[in-house]
């Protein structure tokens, strides 16, 4: 975990290319590279800068090589759908869609969401491509890709983006985080109201991205409140919910004073699984508690140690780098690249990561930007324990649940699963007249 912000400064012209390079090749491409942007143990130092830029906007295209896709999905007579659409300038341009603003004929105001004309086709050959490239990694490099799975990399990535290629998928998402986001005072998503699998018309987020946003227009409790609400829906939606919006930059957060922030673009959302939101809720509560060898115990338990591994060499790394960033402000440090930063200590030692921490990464990365951008004085591991209680309570209830309860049972009835392992190991134990804690670091 690297304590402070990245210096800013000349980015070397092959890092540039490099980034061009994916542009050109194409959205699958362009994803991949922003996934790259959050494991510094894959990427080096001065590239990781440039891949980030790769969520800016993509190239614009004229509106009438989109209009045949709108006529495609809503027939001849789709402008009867709307009062006006403007063509000239769109809202939006990422690698994938374009983003168009229009009046619907009742005189709401909506933008349309438009599938660039192939990109499904190239995006799906790009996919099936880069899958055979990950066997021949494996095979050529089985140390590497037992520290680093890059097709278990690739799987995430390809989960995340299918919502994409398919609007209606997307449309799901945000009827889903619409109901996520009712606890929240100062969140909102928009709503989907017209949807096809290549056109999205949806409400308009009031205000502009948070990266241009006015601090000053806003009241500094106003501030603090959507800062606080956004770091807040990302925890839920890591350990509660375990459905959260991958790609939370601040092109896709919008804001006005006495509004409630929009998060919008739900085509690229993530998932975790119980036991990995559990272990993530781990490392955070070590992080909050400045326990550097806590730390790395969760995060070896979270992924898998190799037979090479070297566990206290990993201990001794976190306890020298937590420290730094326990009670830090989003001010003082880049929290996000700094969880990700663990990645480059535990892989030096031989500790292959969960896969789904690449997606998590950014995730928290570009949440953690969005919010520097509007209040920068929180501290997300502040918010993170003011939220505690609430994630807490939620996994002892899920927990206590009759569900949990029954297979808990049938675990141990058939000797199988953690709590099985854990009371034959128990037991062990105490026959052999030793009693351990073990870890996963510890076992390995």
């Amino acid at each position: 975990m690297v304590a402070s912000r990245r210096e800013g400064g000349e980015t070397p012209s092959r890092a540039q290319d490099l980034r061009h390079a994916l542009e050109r090749l194409g959205p699958f491409y362009v994803k991949v590279g922003q996934m790259l942007s959050t494991r510094p143990d894959i990427v080096p130092d001065h590239v990781i800068p440039e891949l980030e830029k790769l969520h800016d906007q993509a190239a614009v295209l004229p509106f009438a090589r989109l209009e045949p896709v709108l006529r495609a999905e809503f027939g001849p007579a789709w402008t009867g759908l709307f009062r006006d659409v403007d063509t000239d300038t769109p809202v939006g341009a990422a690698s994938l869609a374009q983003v168009h603003r229009a009046t619907l004929r009742d005189g709401r105001p909506v933008v349309v969401k438009i599938q660039r004309p192939g990109v499904r086709e190239v995006v799906l050959r790009d996919m099936a491509l880069m899958r055979r490239a990950a066997r021949l990694v494996g095979r050529a490099a089985p140390r590497f890709n037992a520290v680093v799975d890059v097709e278990a990399m690739l799987d995430v990535i390809f989960d995340s983006m299918r919502p994409e290629l398919d609007f209606t998928i997307e449309a799901r998402n945000m009827t889903r985080a619409r109901g996520l986001v009712e606890r929240f005072e100062h969140l909102a998503v928009p709503e989907p109201l017209v949807v096809a699998d290549r056109i999205l018309v949806q409400s308009l987020a009031p205000g502009t991205s948070i990266r241009n946003a006015d601090r000053d227009a806003f009241d500094p409790a106003e501030r603090q409140a959507i800062g606080a609400d956004l770091l807040a829906f990302c925890y839920r939606g890591f350990f509660i919910d375990r459905f959260f919006h991958a790609d939370p930059h601040p092109g896709n957060v919008f804001v006005a004073p006495g509004e409630p922030a929009t998060l919008i673009d739900w085509g690229m959302v993530g998932r975790t699984d119980r036991r990995t939101g559990m272990l993530l809720m781990l490392v955070l509560l070590t992080l909050a508690q400045n326990d550097g060898r806590g730390v790395a115990e969760a995060w070896c338990e979270l992924g898998h140690a190799t037979p090479w591994a070297q566990p206290a060499a990993f201990m001794a790394d976190m306890a020298m780098l937590v420290p730094k960033v326990a009670d830090a402000s989003l001010e003082d440090l880049d929290f996000g690249v700094t969880l990700t930063r663990v990645l480059t200590c535990s892989t030096r030692r031989g500790i292959r990561t969960n896969p789904a921490i690449s997606i998590l990464g950014k995730s928290f990365g570009n949440i953690e930007g969005s919010v520097r951008c509007l209040a920068p004085e929180l501290s997300i591991v502040g918010v993170f324990e003011d939220q505690l209680f609430d994630v807490l309570r939620s996994l002892a209830f899920e927990t206590a649940s009759r569900e949990q309860l029954a297979r808990t049972v049938m675990e141990v009835l058939l000797g199988v699963g953690s709590v099985a392992g854990q009371l034959r190991g128990l037991v062990r134990d105490l026959s052999s007249g030793e009693l351990a804690l073990r870890t996963g670091s510890s076992a390995a």
